[in-house]
Parts: structure tokens; sequence; C-alpha cells
């Protein structure tokens, strides 16, 4: 059985260059709108997510999730992400997508990406738009999550709940939307070379370090995005 995950800085760990952008486009400005949203899910074209399992961590149970991509619908779209509280048992003081576990009393992963995000932040279901949903994306540490797409009516109140959110924050979707902002880095742990993406964003002087199962299922947002 595998050792824990160490703590690390995932900024220390090699970019590989040669992936930088890939010759790949940004999604088409259409795409990044509210209409180009939803006509792209009444209407999905073939493609296949570029990332669905990371290396697994130890021997951990799978455990069902949901979260929500909460695009604002601002005069240029937002996506809406948190910054995870430092206590938690996983994921500590990552970015994330609102979401977490299912609960038996949830009808299915839309219901629970919902619950989920009235929970953490305080948005109601009332100001979402859901468009469907993306492939599960599984972490190394066993959560299947089902990556729920919805769209929010800006008007909302934010009330991010202090034991599970420090942060709540909003990045152009233009930006996550554009390869070039994409950087993958390898890692080697016990013998086992983990790849992931990070997509560093600057606010206001700040760095924004998105990465690892949140970057991986913005990574297959854009390459939905770009079918």
């Amino acid at each position: 059985m595998s050792r824990p995950l160490p703590h690390f800085d995932p900024r220390a760990v090699p970019v590989l260059p040669a992936l930088f952008g890939e010759g790949l486009m940004p999604a088409h400005p259409e795409r990044l709108t509210a209409p180009g949203l939803r006509r792209l899910f009444a209407e999905p074209p073939q493609w296949a997510p570029e990332l669905l399992r990371e290396k697994r961590f130890g021997e951990r149970v799978p455990v069902r999730a949901a979260v929500l991509l909460p695009v604002v619908m601002r005069e240029r779209l937002t996506l809406l992400l948190t910054l995870r509280s430092a206590h938690l048992a996983s994921h500590a003081g990552q970015i994330a997508l609102p979401g977490g576990k299912l609960d038996a009393t949830d009808a299915n992963a839309v219901a629970a990406a919902l619950r989920e995000t009235h929970e953490e932040i305080g948005i109601g279901p009332e100001h979402i738009e859901v468009l469907g949903t993306m492939p599960e994306y599984v972490t190394g540490t066993s959560f299947v999550i089902t990556p729920v797409v919805g769209l929010v009516t800006p008007g909302f109140e934010l009330r991010p709940n202090p034991g599970e959110v420090d942060d709540v924050f909003e990045v152009p979707l233009e930006f996550l939307m554009d390869p070039a902002n994409h950087r993958r880095h390898a890692w080697d742990w016990e013998g086992t070379v983990r790849e992931w993406y990070s997509m560093p964003y600057q606010e206001a002087g700040q760095e924004r370090f998105i990465w690892g199962a949140t970057a991986g299922m913005l990574r297959n947002f854009y390459r939905l995005l770009t079918a």
C-alpha cells in the first residue's frame, strides 16, 4: 500500500514546457457566451474527455461526489471558484469547484452539486440554470466526481461556510478556456510519475494556483467547448 501523499508545494513541481499550448486554439468566442453554452449542451458534439482517472494514492474505497462548474453571467462570463479551508481532511487549502459527497437524500449528482453549492457558498438553486453534466472524473484520492455545468444569474449573495471555505473568487472563462494558460506538471512519487494540469491566474497581485482535479475537469471542459 502506498504511503500517504506528503505535503508539498505544487508550484515547485517542474512544468513540462513542450506541452505549453500544444498548438491548440482557445475556445471560440461564441462558445464563451450564455447562448453559446446553452446551444452546446442542447446539441452536444461528439467529443472525448482528455482526463478521466488520476493515479491512485492508497486503497481508499471510492466515494461518489459532484461539483458545480458555476459560470456566472457577467458581461464576459466568469467561473466561480472556492479556496478550501486549510483544516479539511481532503484537498485542504486547494482551489476547488463547489461540491462534495453525494448524500443518501440526494436524488442524483445534479441535486448533490446544487445542495453543496448552497451549503458551501450560499448560492441557491433559484440562481442556477443547470445545462448538463460531463463525464465522471476520478481523483487519486478515489472521489468519483460528476461535474455539473450551470449558468449563475448575478444578484446572488455569497455566504461562504467558514468551516469549509476560506475564500470565493471569479476567473474569466476565456482565460481558463485558453490552452496557452494550461501548464502540465510531472512528479515522481514512490516510483510512479504523476502528472496534472495547472492554470495559475493573477488577480490584483495575488496568484490563484488552480491545479489538480479542478484543473483536470476544466481541461475536459475546454475539450468540450472546442469539440
